[in-house]
């Protein structure tokens, strides 16, 4: 998890508060079909990849924004970091489950966040994603409503690919 809680509302705040952004310099880098690369200049300086859901089931849920990024922080040697902002909060102790294309890993869940325990383990689904075509992410809110989320991976490798560019040698 290394950074994965603290980088969550960092760069859900860099989305969606001005106020932020003009402390840190968010900048596009490119959009990849489905999948946008940006960086934050400042300190650390991040590198990170993001993508919302091509749909979301229940429709009648109210939900906040969702997200799912990998993250790099060049300073701290870090890479493919990987964290999901559900848009609800989770009960204590909550799982969420991503699959790719068959393939399941289970997340813990923080606030309104969802985290990958191991490096190993997310260096596997970073690599199920670039090899993938399609990912679901399914969570139970503290409330009890099941969520399934899809996402396309078209673009995740040539983000991934820009930000590691991006972030090479800084810090």
């Amino acid at each position: 998890m290394r950074r994965a809680v603290g980088a969550a509302c960092l760069i859900l705040a860099f989305c969606t508060a001005p106020a932020v952004a003009e402390e840190q310099k968010v900048t596009l880098l490119e959009k990849y079909k489905d999948w946008a690369a940006y960086t934050a200049s400042g300190s650390p300086k991040v590198c990170f990849v993001v993508s919302q859901p091509t749909d979301s089931s229940p429709k009648n849920v109210r939900r906040g924004p969702i997200y799912f990024y990998i993250s790099n922080y060049p300073e701290d040697k870090v890479t493919g970091e990987v964290s999901v902002k559900m848009g609800y909060p989770f009960a204590p102790g909550g799982k969420v489950t991503v699959t790719v294309d068959g393939k399941k890993f289970e997340l813990f869940t923080k606030d309104e966040g969802a985290f990958v325990e191991k490096t190993a383990d997310e260096a596997k689904l970073v690599g199920a994603m670039k090899a993938g075509n399609a990912m679901k992410v399914q969570g139970r809110s503290s409330r009890g409503t099941n969520t399934s989320d899809a996402y396309s991976l078209s673009g995740i490798s040539d983000a991934i690919a820009r930000i590691d560019k991006e972030c090479a040698g800084s810090g």
